[in-house]
């Protein structure tokens, strides 16, 4: 696709506060994933019965898209760093104390202890450092929303960069790069990034892009990777997400969400 050409007026930009409220009225790719794992965990979701763990690791991951992607003005705007400082010991209270709560609060938007906004610097050098990432994101947009019917379900991706001549560019946090490509199956991320390709094709007249993931790795020494996703890895995640949307529509019909442990299952175990 050496020719390839996204105009990146299609994409439009809101708050993410403002893209998750939409859960309920159009499909993600985390929704789609739940409804794999489980289609009664899916409609729980949905009606606002369970709610997302929002774990250290995610907030993290969410302040090192907006530094490494957006920039440090706006990284900086966005987040609260540090804490108020311990008279006794001229150190900040720890993230664990009332005093550490109080201060959180009163900040209104989220907030980094100094050893998270540390880390979040190293991975940005981390990045900085890869050729290759740095390339991928030096012209494009950030957290880019497409919305667009697909298999007959309106549906909704947030884009972390779009590259008008690279296309999809996913950026993802790791515990160590060595095992990234596991780490990339137990956490289904070809799923995602097909999906998000095939709502992206929905406005882009058919065209599917490419699709490129930049990782990082969060300990000493900070490595960075980037891996282009296998057109053929794609099309099969594709005809499966699919085929799980239809599924979906099923159970929407008949108001029937199973577990998918219904049956008795054989267990052979040598």
């Amino acid at each position: 696709m050496d020719d390839l050409f996204i105009d990146l007026s299609i994409l439009t930009h809101e708050p993410e506060e403002q893209y998750h409220a939409q859960a309920g009225k159009y499909l993600s790719s985390h929704l789609l994933a739940d409804f794999r794992k489980c289609p009664q965990l899916y409609a729980r979701k949905v009606e606002g019965l369970v709610a997302d763990e929002d774990r250290p690791a995610y907030v993290l991951g969410r302040a090192a898209h907006k530094r490494i992607l957006e920039g440090p003005e706006v990284y900086k705007a966005a987040y609260a760093i540090g804490g108020p400082i311990n008279p006794k010991t001229n150190k900040p209270f720890g993230s664990g104390t009332k005093a550490f709560a109080q201060w959180a609060a009163a900040q209104g938007r989220p907030v980094l202890t100094c050893d998270q906004a540390e880390l979040v610097e190293h991975l940005a050098a981390g990045v900085g450092a890869s050729e290759q990432a740095v390339d991928l994101i030096m012209h494009g947009e950030a957290e880019g929303v497409v919305r667009a019917d697909y298999v007959g379900t309106p549906c909704q991706v947030r884009l972390d960069w779009l590259h008008p001549h690279r296309g999809v560019v996913d950026l993802k946090t790791c515990d160590d790069l060595t095992w990234f490509e596991s780490d990339a199956r137990r956490y289904g991320y070809t799923y995602q990034l097909a999906f998000y390709r095939a709502v992206l094709a929905q406005v882009l007249e058919g065209l599917l892009v490419p699709v490129q993931v930049i990782a990082v790795e969060k300990k000493e020494p900070y490595r960075c990777g980037v891996w282009q996703i296998g057109t053929d890895s794609l099309a099969i995640a594709q005809r499966e997400n699919e085929a799980a949307i239809r599924r979906l529509l099923r159970c929407r019909g008949l108001g029937n969400w199973p577990t998918g442990y219904e049956e008795v299952r054989v267990l052979d175990v040598a």
